[in-house]
C-alpha cells in the first residue's frame, strides 16, 4: 500500500540535528486503550521544546494511518491551527496501529560557472519524475548528490498489541525493540536495533528527551550509539512520554547518488510497573 509522502517535507527533515533546531513529533493522548468503541487524539506539530507547541502545525496530509491488518486507516475530525494539527483516530480494530510519515528521494548541490552554490529541489520545491535528470547538470562543477530518507512513527494499541504495523520496510532507517512499544515499562530495559535499507548497522547516532523539557534547566538526554549489531540499551529512567530521534549517513549510496542518510523520529509513551 503506498501512504502518503513529501520529498520536499523530506528534505528539511533530513537536516542533522545540530543545524535543525526544529523537532517534528505526533503525540497520542493515549497509547493504549480499551472498550468497545475507543478512539484517541493525537498532536501534530514542528516546534523547540518536544510536545510543546511553538513554532508551526506539522500537516495531515504528510501523515498516514495504518490498520492492524496493515491496511490505510482514516483520520476524522482534523483542525489545523497556528501551531498544531489535531485529529481523531476510531480504534475500531484490535490490535496495533501505526500514524506513520515515511519520505525519501534525491537531493543535490553544485556550483555555476561564476561561483554561485545551487541546490535541487528548491526550497518548497516537489520534484516530479525525470526532474533530477532536466534540473541537474551532470557536469556541473563540485557536484554532490546524495539520497535521503525520513520516517516518523508513532503507535496506538486498542486490546492486545499486534505486530503487524511492525514489520521492516527494508528501506530507510527503522527501528525494531525487543519488546512491543506499547508494552514499554520503568524497570525493564529495552534492545533498540536500527536498520539501513533492511541491514543491522553500527553508527547510528540515536538521542532520547523525556517530555517536560520546557519546565528543566536540561534537556536530560539520553545520547547513544549503536553497535556493531545495529543495537543500543535504553533503562527508562521514569513514566511518562518520550521523544526519539536517530541519524545515520554513510558512503554507500546506490548512483547517481554518493551518500546516503537517514533519519527515524518516534513518540514512545513507558509506564510505571
Amino acid at each position: 500500500m503506498k501512504f502518503k509522502k513529501s520529498l520536499a517535507l523530506m528534505l528539511a527533515l533530513a537536516l542533522p540535528m545540530a543545524a535543525e533546531a526544529h523537532r517534528y513529533w505526533v503525540l497520542p493522548a493515549a497509547t493504549v486503550l480499551s472498550g468497545d468503541d475507543p478512539w484517541v487524539t493525537l498532536d501534530a506539530a514542528v516546534s523547540n521544546d518536544i510536545f510543546y507547541f511553538n513554532h508551526f502545525p506539522l500537516k495531515a496530509h504528510y501523515l498516514s494511518v495504518v490498520k492492524p491488518d496493515g491496511s490505510e486507516g482514516e483520520m476524522l475530525n482534523v483542525g489545523e491551527g497556528k501551531h498544531r494539527t489535531t485529529f481523531d483516530i476510531n480504534l475500531t480494530e484490535q490490535g496495533t496501529y501505526k500514524v506513520l510519515m515515511d519520505s525519501s528521494g534525491l537531493h543535490a548541490s553544485w556550483e555555476t560557472a561564476d561561483g554561485e552554490r545551487k541546490r535541487w529541489p528548491g526550497r518548497g520545491e516537489k520534484p516530479e519524475p525525470g526532474d533530477f535528470e532536466k534540473k541537474v547538470p551532470q557536469d556541473a562543477k563540485d557536484l554532490k548528490v546524495g539520497y535521503s530518507s525520513t520516517k516518523l512513527e508513532t503507535f496506538i494499541t486498542a486490546g492486545n498489541p499486534t505486530d503487524t504495523v511492525l514489520a521492516l520496510s527494508n528501506k530507510g532507517l527503522e527501528m525494531k525493540s525487543s519488546v512491543h512499544p506499547n508494552d514499554l515499562f520503568t524497570g525493564e530495559p529495552v534492545e533498540l536495533t536500527f536498520f539501513m535499507d533492511g541491514e543491522a548497522i553500527e553508527g547510528v547516532n540515536v538521542v532520547i528527551i523525556p517530555e517536560g523539557m520546557r519546565y528543566r534547566d536540561s534537556q536530560e538526554e539520553i545520547a547513544l550509539t549503536t553497535d556493531e549489531a545495529g543495537k543500543v540499551k535504553v533503562d527508562w529512567p521514569q513514566a511518562g512520554r518520550y521523544w526519539l530521534e536517530a541519524e545515520y549517513e554513510d558512503d554507500k549510496a546506490k548512483a547517481p547518488a554518493t551518500t546516503r542518510s537517514g533519519k527515524y523520529i518516534a513518540t514512545l509513551e513507558v509506564l510505571p510497573l
